[in-house]
């Protein structure tokens, strides 16, 4: 009588060794990053079936590192909260007559690079707007870098007093896109207002800056404190720039709790 052969010894070898080839392809995936000539050379003798497991693989890998891409840009942003486009209300902006929604949400003006003032009084949406478009932004592969007017300020005066200030300028200086939130709505001294002025004045021509303001460019005098830095700044922002005007009722106060 033949004895039966289990078959269990067989497949746990095969698991075994097929184990033991994934761990030395992936040993080899951190040694080596892929060299365009040999990679053709190896397609050159591939099969249909070794392309499209190739094709599938680079594409997840192209995949996975925009995920973690856009994952790292969001974080570095800073952003407070997340908000975004979707369901936000409009009606309550007015739009220079030449620029509307659709060339604000397209993200053009990071590219050129301008900037934008939104403008009005508190609670009418700038913020939601100003960090929406920021996300929006590092979404599609942009550094952005979101900041409190006053806790810039405090930012700056912390690595002044650090001896970091240089290398503070040089990192916000390579975001694409500068968010500068509240500006205004806290008193600034001489020596944050000097830091503040060089930040902008490095980002002019160079980098994009929304600002949200309760304040007209008549009263950011008041904001620096020196008229003749506030004048500099305006004209900077007026040259590459717009302004939205925001209107109507705060939304925490019509939508509050306690009425």
């Amino acid at each position: 009588m033949s004895r039966i052969r289990n078959p269990a010894p067989d497949a746990t070898r095969r698991r075994a060794s097929t184990n033991r080839k994934m761990e030395t392809i992936m040993r080899l995936a951190r040694r080596l990053p892929l060299t365009r000539q040999v990679l053709a050379d190896q397609l050159e003798t591939a099969t249909p079936s070794q392309m499209e497991f190739m094709d599938q693989w680079m594409n997840a890998e192209i995949e996975s590192r925009e995920r973690s891409k856009r994952s790292r840009l969001l974080k570095q942003a800073g952003f407070p909260a997340v908000k975004t486009l979707d369901g936000y209300d409009w009606e309550n902006i007015r739009f220079p007559v030449d620029w509307g929604r659709r060339s604000l949400e397209s993200l053009e003006f990071a590219s050129r690079p301008e900037d934008v003032v939104m403008f009005g009084p508190p609670g009418t949406g700038k913020t939601h707007l100003a960090m929406a478009l920021g996300r929006k932004a590092c979404l599609e592969g942009m550094t952005v870098r979101f900041f409190t007017a006053a806790g810039l300020v405090m930012r700056l005066l912390h690595a002044s007093t650090e001896g970091k200030l240089d290398r503070e300028i040089a990192s916000i200086g390579k975001a694409r896109l500068l968010i500068i939130d509240e500006l205004g709505y806290v008193p600034i001294d001489e020596e944050g207002s000097r830091l503040l002025f060089q930040v902008i004045t490095n980002a002019y021509e160079m980098q994009s800056i929304v600002y949200t303001t309760n304040i007209e460019f008549s009263g950011w005098g008041r904001v620096f404190g020196d008229p003749n830095m506030a004048a500099a700044i305006i004209d900077r922002t007026v040259h590459h720039g717009r302004m939205l005007r925001f209107e109507g009722e705060s939304y925490r106060r019509t939508h509050a709790l306690m009425q």
